[in-house]
């Protein structure tokens, strides 16, 4: 099976060499607040997202679905399963959706029905229906707290160049760096 030729890295979305000047989605003199703002509007209300998270250098990655609010991850998890063992040992962990590469630390908030509020069991049963109809158990169900401490975004401008932002939560700082050369 032959694949369809890619038109190079620097041509324009209709695949001719320009010189134009890249256009960025976001201004490179974003601020911290306007990029975790664009993290945030990226993600949504839900994502299935890759989660690794080691102990003892063994490393292990699966999906969790993800719901995002104050600026923090949260998903759900039984208080039985090795993740969880992991996660109590060891809270550095990693989240990963499309162009968004998560760095944080988690935290075990207890079960889920103990939340105040109960804003995550309403936001799961919202937008995460099918999985809280199957695999949620009140007795053992408990919800992780992800603060994000670093974040890498790949995203592209409007004439396709790719570029990347860089956010430090703990500096609260954030770095543009272009991709594609011009």
């Amino acid at each position: 099976m032959q694949r369809a030729a890619l038109p190079p890295v620097n041509c324009n979305k209709n695949g001719r060499k320009g010189n134009k000047k890249m256009k960025f989605t976001l201004d490179k003199a974003i601020t911290y607040e306007a990029a975790v703002a664009r993290m945030f509007e990226m993600l949504g209300t839900d994502k299935i997202m890759a989660l690794a998270s080691s102990k003892d250098d063994y490393v292990m990655v699966r999906n969790v679905s993800c719901l995002f609010y104050d600026e923090k991850i949260y998903f759900k998890t039984d208080k039985n399963f090795r993740k969880t063992k992991q996660l109590l040992e060891n809270p550095h962990v990693a989240l990963c959706w499309s162009g968004i590469q998560v760095e944080g630390l988690a935290e075990n908030k207890g079960l889920v029905v103990d939340e105040p509020g109960r804003r995550f069991e309403e936001g799961y049963k919202k937008y995460l229906w099918q999985s809280y109809n199957k695999y949620s158990h009140e007795d053992t169900e408990i919800l992780i707290e992800v603060s994000p401490k670093y974040v890498e975004i790949w995203d592209t401008s409007e004439e396709g160049y790719a570029f990347q932002l860089f956010l430090d939560f703990e500096a609260k700082t954030v770095e543009v760096k272009q991709y594609d050369k011009l």
